[in-house]
């Protein structure tokens, strides 16, 4: 049995004491679709990334047909101070399981699939083949239908990231999540600069492929160092950009700074447009997955 999550608490800045806005209020998830892909998830043993990050938007977007299907079991091998999906020693990897995401995929007839999964750092390329195999097999139940990896590092594994490029997803993610100076408190195991590598090489290695990061924002970063990483993702070709506020899914979380406003999501939003990205998503509830289909329809002609 996966030991339960032990994270060290460290204060990257005091936390904030102040009643949730009301810019951050989700609507409970219901609708016909949600209630249909979350049974379906049950009987196929998948699990979904919506539901084990938590995400606010799991209503939205699942009665939008969009979901997120997570890889690679349930238990990742990294500790990342941000992340509600459970930590430890993971469990063997399944071969079966890209059979199974593309028949849900199937069965529920999204319009549009992301597929992430957890950090395997036990087997970086053995994971990037069930990468390239659900995307294969989605592709053969569902033709119609774009398909998002958003992927791990594999550590920098170069093999692991030709292998998912390899499969020719309809878009490529990778998320930065945070500034240089917080790396360390915040991305476990992870580095900037390793980040900015794997986005680079993917336009290396498969130039015609759409590219896409994203940002959380209320760890205690500053604005001016948010640009920078703008500016450092629009230099490696990254075509679609989403900012985002941090939520604390636990005490035994990295605790929030601060609510950004809207008002400073567009600012945002305006910044990193400057850098050349096709399409930015900058909003308090925005996460990596939200709107995806709609990203991936402004940036279309990339790929023709």
């Amino acid at each position: 049995m996966a030991s339960s999550p032990q994270l060290v608490q460290i204060e990257v800045g005091p936390p904030v004491r102040q009643p949730k806005p009301a810019w951050l209020k989700a609507r409970a998830p219901v609708g016909e679709n949600f209630h249909n892909l979350k049974k379906l998830a049950r009987e196929l043993d998948l699990h979904t990334v919506c539901e084990s990050a938590q995400c606010p938007n799991i209503g939205e977007c699942w009665n939008h047909k969009t979901a997120t299907f997570m890889l690679l079991g349930n238990i990742c091998t990294r500790r990342c101070g941000f992340c509600a999906v459970p930590k430890g020693r993971p469990e063997a990897i399944d071969w079966d399981e890209p059979r199974r995401v593309a028949d849900a995929v199937a069965k529920l007839g999204l319009k549009h699939a992301v597929v992430t999964s957890v950090n395997r750092d036990d087997d970086n390329v053995g994971g990037a083949r069930v990468f390239a195999e659900t995307i294969r097999q989605i592709r053969e139940l569902t033709p119609d239908c774009r398909i998002e990896v958003l992927i791990p590092d594999f550590q920098g594994i170069e093999e692991a990231l030709r292998a998912v490029l390899d499969a020719k997803p309809d878009v490529l993610n990778h998320n930065t999540e945070t500034v240089p100076r917080l790396y360390r408190v915040v991305r476990s195991g992870a580095r900037y600069e390793r980040t900015l590598n794997l986005l680079e090489n993917v336009k290396k290695f498969s130039p015609g492929m759409v590219t896409k990061s994203g940002v959380m924002v209320g760890l205690g970063e500053t604005i001016t160092e948010l640009v920078e990483v703008f500016r450092d993702l629009g230099s490696r070709g990254v075509d679609i950009l989403t900012v985002g506020q941090y939520l604390r899914p636990s005490r035994d979380h990295l605790p929030m700074t601060r609510y950004y406003t809207p008002d400073e999501f567009q600012y945002m939003k305006e910044e990193a447009l400057r850098f050349g990205f096709r399409h930015v998503e900058s909003g308090p509830m925005v996460r990596s997955s939200y709107h995806a289909h709609e990203q991936a329809e402004s940036t279309s002609a990339l790929r023709r």
